[in-house]
């Protein structure tokens, strides 16, 4: 195959647009000899002839433009590269593998991507939905490049693999049947349900975080059903099965059902934390810098409203709950 050299090529390019051989050589800083010396080499290098002599000067040679029209094709596509290399080192270009666990892939992933896609549109942020622990073995594998997960299934602070990104306290709502008693009680505390049946996880992160806040509270509670989905938990609870804790990231996507109602705890209010994790160093990266930018900035804005439409006053509640009892 023959040699194809680029910069003997843009010498070529720049006698065809200067004329003269002294010309090219002022254009490129170099000595006329070493303009003449290039062009022989790379005509040596194709086997063509690319100038001929033309009185005092030279002109190019049907196969040199040949060169030339190809040759033309490589220096755009070049330019493209550039310029996409450059996006790349600023961060407005390249590839962010993200895994989140399931509830922050609708309420913090997907608006981040949302934001990125249009003021980043050549940033392309690929999602791959994990439990929290597994996101970090996805992490510390190099299968993904950033782990959206919980505070309490994240490696320590001081591990020195990982770089912390605190994004969310995210409150933990009770969920109870439309009906119940203490759905309409002013000044709900978790105690006050320490008799209730509980629906929580068999295992996993939610099973820990529901026994834990109780605990907290003071009570241990009775595992009346076990679920690992949010549409099966709030089913169960909207079918008066018992009463559960949902993240407001959780319960913010069911809107206007009748059959649950979800409660503000009034004194003790548990909370998860959400943070982000990438492998030491890579948060300096332009692209990852963006993504957790990105993060952050979904952190935010959910953290600014989130008390609606969850944060129904007691007095609120109280009528809410008239209401269904009488619907």
């Amino acid at each position: 195959m023959t040699e194809w050299d680029i910069k003997k090529l843009r010498i070529l390019r720049t006698l065809r647009d200067r004329g003269t051989v002294t010309a090219t050589a002022e254009a490129l800083l170099m000595t006329p000899s070493a303009v003449s010396q290039q062009l022989a080499n790379l005509a040596r290098q194709l086997g063509v002839t690319l100038l001929e002599a033309q009185g005092r000067r030279v002109r190019l040679t049907d196969a040199a433009h040949l060169v030339l029209r190809h040759a033309e094709a490589v220096f755009a596509q070049l330019e493209r590269a550039d310029a996409e290399l450059d996006a790349h080192l600023r961060g407005e270009a390249g590839r962010v593998r993200v895994a989140a666990f399931p509830t922050a892939v609708p309420a913090l992933v997907v608006p981040a991507v949302r934001h990125l896609r249009t003021a980043h549109p050549r940033l392309d942020v690929r999602v791959r939905e994990a439990e929290a622990a597994e996101a970090y073995e996805l992490l510390t594998a190099g299968e993904v490049d950033l782990a959206l997960s919980l505070a309490a299934h994240a490696p320590s602070a001081r591990d020195p693999k990982f770089g912390r990104t605190p994004l969310l306290a995210d409150p933990l709502d009770v969920a109870l049947p439309a009906g119940h008693p203490l759905a309409g009680a002013p000044g709900l505390r978790l105690a006050d349900l320490a008799a209730e049946p509980w629906i929580y996880g068999g295992s996993g992160p939610w099973s820990e975080i529901t026994t834990a806040a109780c605990e907290a509270a003071g009570f241990t509670p009775e595992q009346a059903h076990s679920a690992s989905g949010w549409t099966a938990i709030l089913a169960m609870v909207e079918a008066g099965m018992g009463v559960a804790l949902v993240p407001r990231m959780a319960s913010a996507e069911r809107r206007g059902g009748t059959g649950v109602v979800m409660r503000v705890l009034s004194a003790d209010q548990p909370r998860r934390h959400v943070v982000a994790a990438v492998r030491s160093g890579a948060e300096e990266g332009p692209a990852v810098a963006r993504v957790l930018a990105a993060l952050r900035r979904a952190a935010a804005e959910r953290e600014t409203v989130r008390a609606e439409p969850f944060s129904t006053t007691d007095r609120q509640a109280a009528a809410e709950h008239q209401t269904v009892q009488h619907s």
